[in-house]
Formats: C-alpha cells, structure tokens, sequence
C-alpha cells in the first residue's frame, strides 16, 4: 500500500513538472510571436533578409518531414485494420466530427452572406481582376482537379507534394498489408516501417525543440508584409464575411463540439496551440502535420492509435475553413454573374462546398484554386478571383489555422469518446 501511494505521489509531481513544462514553452511560443511582430515592423532590410531565410528553412524543413509521415502514418494505421477491431469506431466518429464541424462552417458562412450581404462590383473592376488570375488556372475544370488526384506512378505524387495522391497511395499500400498473409516477410517489411516513423517522430521533435526561432521568423516576416503594403483590406463586406465565419467558427462552434464532449477548449488550445501557430504562419495543414501529431500525443497525451488515423486523414478531409471560403466566394462570384441565388441553389451550394472541402488537398493557397476550378467550371466570371487574390493571403492563413484547430478538436474528441475502451497493447507506436 505504501509503495502505491508512493507511486501516486510520484505520478503527480511528474504530471505537475510537466504541465509546468508546457506552460512555459506556451509562453516561449508567445513571446517569440510578440518579438517577432515588433521586430518585422521595424523593418530593417538586413533584419528581413535574415528572417526570410529563417522562415525559407522552417518552411522546407516542414515540407520535407510532411508528406513522409502522412505516408506512414497511414500505411501503418491501416495495415492493422484487420488486428484492430477499434479502427472502424476511430473512423466513424472521425468521419461524423469532421462532417458536422465542417457543415456548421459553411452554414455560418451562408447566414453571415444573407446578413451582411454583400453588394456587387463594377464590371470593369472584375475586367481588370482577370490580368491577376493564376495563369492556366482559369481553365481548369473540378474534373482536372479530380483527375490529378489519380496518381499515374508511385514517386511523382510524393516528389510534387500531391497529398491526396500520397493519401491514395498510402491507404493502398496499408489495406493491403492489412489483408495480405500474415508472412515473415510482411512482418519484417512492418517493423521497418514502424522504424522509420519512430525515426521521423525523433526528427519532429527536434524541429519543435527549434519552433520558437521559426515562430519568430514567421512572425516578423508577416509584420514586415503588412507594413510595407504587401497584405491590404479590400472587398469590405465580403471580406468581412469569409472572417467573421472563421473566427465564429473558431471561438465558439469548435469550443461548443468540446465542451458537449467534456472536454475543456482552453486547454486544448493550449495543448495544440504549436500546431495552430504553424498552420497560421506555413498556410499548409499538410505541411503542419507533424508538429500536430507531435503536440496531440506528447502534450494533449492522445492515443497514438487515435492520432496517427485521426489528423492524416483530417488533414485531407477537415477543412472546416475552406467550406465557409468555398461558399461564400462562389456565391458572391455567381451574384456578381447575375446569377440569382435562390433558396435551391444556396441550399445546393452548401453541398457542393462541404464536399469540395473534403476534397481538397490541405496546402497553401488550395481553397483558393479549388474554388477557381468551380467558377471556371459553370462559366462565372474568374476576374473576381483576380481582385479576392491580394487579400488572399491573410484570408488563407486563419483558413489554415482554423483547419488544424478543428483537426485537433476532432482528435480530442474521438481520443476522449474512446478513452478506455482501446487495447492498450495494440497502440501504435
């Protein structure tokens, strides 16, 4: 009894070192954002040039680690769909998180769109927005994005970043294991491939050790932006409506799904507020997966076995802020078409986004694309883009952060829905 009460005592001065441990890195990471800032909007030319470079490396070095631990994450987690009978509960209440939050998305972006209403532009304005439209994206349909998905062989998708296509192939790759006979050679090829996740987690958490020199970087390189003129306001109303939508959906309908499930949002937040910062600043919920995975299983303290299943797939399908950008946008282009918009077609629009934000891939600039190739798609005019496209860039930054929030919300919730009733010994690790 006494070396049970010992072991207690000392669970929770090692839990209290810990928590102490993450508040003090939650404040690291908010004082390099405050320096960060101050220091960008000084903007000394030497300054910028040092911290673009800082940024350039982050950037890369999230690049480089993303796509492989999305492979593996999934190979690995599928590869035991048939040990692991809890895998189809992971998925359903994934599935069923991801689609109510990003259907609350898209409805809050379509009653902030009928209040606030915004007006129409003049013809010679979206004329003009044309010359800023993408070259070649103006013509590209939703069938061309959906047929770039298929991948033609096995390294080009990993080699161009292609994440729906490396998540095609890695979902083949695990059924497969899953259901092929369970030989020495699978079981050698498995303990490799858990190797070398365990060898990519050792390398994330040394780039989160650094995080707070990028966390710096990224924020004055964005302060240097805004003082210069880079980053302007435009579009009033609309504008306000893709952001009012975003920041309701943050604060409050993402807190509400936590606390219906039990959970407490403040804390969460603070538990995955680096993945949340990364996201804000890369604009790549692809790109921020590894310090998501990272802060879900070493500061949230989620199941691997939810984790690993849970944000890859969430990183391709939960796009909570891409709903509310694809509607809004598409209905103020067909508003601005003359198309009128009825109550059939908001109602079909409210599909159409929710579906087309699953289908999006979780990198920079993506809504903004996927949502040209829908415009471009039924004939509406794409000069609009042009105009929304200078703006766009703060616009996709809270989109990206919003994602990964809700990406951690669902990971909380299916994580603490299933607390309990996992084999603990079929955790993936």
């Amino acid at each position: 009894m006494a070396d049970t009460s010992k072991q207690k005592a000392h669970d929770i001065i090692e839990q209290s070192r810990k928590t102490g441990g993450n508040g003090k890195q939650f404040a690291l990471w908010m004082g390099a954002l405050v320096i960060g800032a101050v220091l960008g909007w000084i903007n000394l030319p030497a300054l910028n040039a040092l911290f673009n470079f800082i940024a350039t490396v982050f950037t890369r070095l999230f690049q480089f680690i993303a796509v492989p631990t999305i492979a593996l994450a999934v190979i690995t987690t599928l590869s035991q769909l048939g040990a692991k009978k809890e895998t189809g509960r992971i998925f359903g209440h994934a599935v069923t998180y991801t689609l109510l939050t990003t259907l609350c998305a898209a409805l809050i972006g379509l009653a902030l769109y009928l209040w606030i209403a915004p007006g129409n532009l003049p013809p010679e304005a979206i004329g003009q927005g044309a010359e800023n439209v993408p070259g070649k994206l103006g013509k590209l349909s939703y069938y061309d994005h959906f047929l770039s998905v298929i991948p033609n062989n096995l390294l080009q998708p990993f080699l161009s970043g292609n994440v729906l296509s490396v998540m095609l192939i890695a979902a083949s790759f695990g059924l497969g294991l899953a259901f092929m006979p369970k030989t020495e050679n699978r079981d050698v090829f498995m303990k490799g491939l858990l190797g070398l996740q365990e060898l990519l987690f050792t390398l994330i958490r040394a780039i989160i050790w650094a995080l707070p020199v990028g966390i710096l970087a990224f924020s004055a390189q964005l302060a240097a932006q805004i003082e210069a003129g880079v980053i302007v306001g435009a579009l009033g109303k609309y504008t306000a409506v893709v952001m009012g939508g975003n920041f309701i959906q943050f604060f409050i309908i993402l807190p509400i799904f936590l606390v219906l499930r039990g959970l407490n949002p403040i804390d969460v937040f603070k538990k995955m507020a680096p993945a949340i910062a990364v996201a804000l600043f890369t604009k790549s919920s692809a790109g921020t997966l590894p310090v998501t995975l990272a802060s879900a299983e070493e500061r949230l303290k989620a199941n691997p076995a939810v984790s690993r299943f849970v944000l890859p797939i969430c990183t391709t399908i939960n796009m909570n802020g891409c709903a509310a950008f694809i509607l809004v946008t598409s209905l103020f282009v067909m508003q601005n078409a003359g198309i009128e918009l009825t109550p059939a077609l908001l109602a079909s629009w409210v599909l159409v986004a929710v579906v087309a934000a699953v289908g999006n891939a979780g990198v920079p600039m993506g809504c903004y694309f996927l949502t040209l190739s829908l415009m471009s798609s039924i004939g509406a005019p794409i000069g609009l883009m042009g105009i929304i496209l200078p703006i766009y860039t703060i616009i996709d930054m809270i989109e990206t952060a919003e994602n990964v929030w809700s990406d951690s919300c669902v990971c909380a919730m299916t994580d603490h829905d299933l607390k309990g009733t996992l084999d603990e010994a079929e955790i993936a690790s």
